[in-house]
């Protein structure tokens, strides 16, 4: 698997495979029963999601090899999630790159760009998507309000760095105009997935960079993160390419890399391992369930929490077609609902609910009732 990195610090007799069960259940509902029990009413998969029975197995398994001197052959795992996450965005794997933070691979295309360069950003976009272009003292940083990237990108317009879906308040990005600007324009497009993926129908292969953190809407622990680059990342260097940027990992241990890995492997991080133990186990039921059934389900819900706002008399920020609810003024009821056992967050003043494949319609209509009382 393109050199992928195994060698003698990897030992195959023991995979997390066999913590999964051969007999699965088969509907979408027995499906997300059998991996999630939460204790409280999670509405808050924008900030974190909940991990699903297997990850946690998978983990506990690991661990538990790993003090027993018995390390399972955890970049296996690497490689599954990077295939399984180029599935889900419809890349090939050999365009996904396996990190930790969307920041650092922010960082990564920042540093490809050429003094002087225009990089059109969307206002209040989340900072680990902007903040490392105003690093750099020399580029010209732009932003606009979000319905109004497209129409912004202009002659000289270097890239488009945008999510997909906003953190704040859930609003989508209108992704194919913006690609279709920076065409005309011969910019490049970065797009940030990290509240998307998972539950958005992304077409990752149609921008130049796209990348996402795995521990929301994909349902990975923290320190997984993916980023897709072209076939051919012209221009785009492994700055911080370390073993595992290799061709032959266990071969470029030491001294200079002599060769890079000939697919985006060569932007690599260091891997989080067992995080990654995790995340394979977590996009494997997020494949098994079907992005499109997961969409349906999410977005279903978060109507049903719209309408019911609209008879209490509060109006959300406008965001069709999301599973994030902002409600202006309501961010201090946050606290209290938390201790009623409802999880929400508190953004710049707004209630923020996010809804996934764990919630239900008595999810929603407890909030509305706390909400209303």
């Amino acid at each position: 698997m393109d050199g992928a990195a195994t060698g003698p610090h990897s030992c195959p007799m023991e995979t997390t495979e066999s913590i999964e069960s051969t007999e699965s259940p088969r509907t979408f509902d027995d499906l997300v029963r059998a991996e999630f029990a939460p204790a409280t009413t999670y509405l808050n998969t924008a900030s974190t999601s909940l991990p699903p029975a297997r990850t946690v197995a998978a983990m506990r398994t690991a661990l538990d090899a790993a003090a027993a001197g018995r390390p399972t052959d955890m970049f296996a795992d690497v490689e599954a999630a990077r295939a399984s996450f180029a599935r889900l965005v419809g890349v090939p794997a050999t365009r996904v790159a396996t990190g930790a933070s969307v920041a650092t691979y922010t960082g990564l295309i920042a540093a490809s760009l050429p003094e002087g360069a225009e990089v059109l950003t969307a206002e209040g976009d989340f900072s680990s998507v902007v903040n490392p272009f105003h690093v750099r003292r020399d580029l010209k940083v732009r932003a606009v309000p979000l319905e109004a990237v497209a129409e912004s990108v202009r002659p000289g317009t270097a890239l488009v760095a945008v999510s997909a879906a906003q953190s704040a308040d859930g609003r989508i990005a209108d992704l194919p105009a913006i690609r279709a600007a920076a065409h005309a324009h011969d910019a490049r497009t970065y797009v940030d997935a990290s509240q998307a993926a998972g539950w958005f129908d992304l077409d990752a292969g149609a921008y130049d960079y796209v990348s996402a953190v795995a521990f929301k809407w994909l349902l990975c622990p923290r320190g997984a993160a993916f980023l897709v680059v072209p076939e051919e990342p012209v221009g785009l260097e492994p700055v911080f390419a370390g073993w595992v940027a290799g061709e032959r990992p266990w071969d470029s241990c030491y001294g200079p890399v002599e060769e890079l890995a000939h697919s985006a492997r060569r932007f690599d991080e260091s891997p989080a391992l067992y995080s990654y133990v995790g995340a394979r186990h977590s996009l494997a039921l997020l494949e098994e369930l079907g992005v499109d059934t997961v969409r349906a389900h999410d977005l279903a819900l978060a109507e049903r929490f719209r309408t019911g706002l609209a008879a209490l008399g509060h109006a959300p920020v406008p965001a069709p077609g999301s599973p994030i609810v902002s409600v202006p003024g309501l961010g201090d009821r946050q606290p209290a609902l938390s201790e009623a056992g409802i999880e929400v967050s508190d953004r710049a003043g707004n209630l923020r609910a996010a809804f996934h494949l764990y919630n239900t319609p008595a999810d929603v209509d407890r909030l509305l009732d706390a909400l209303g009382s």
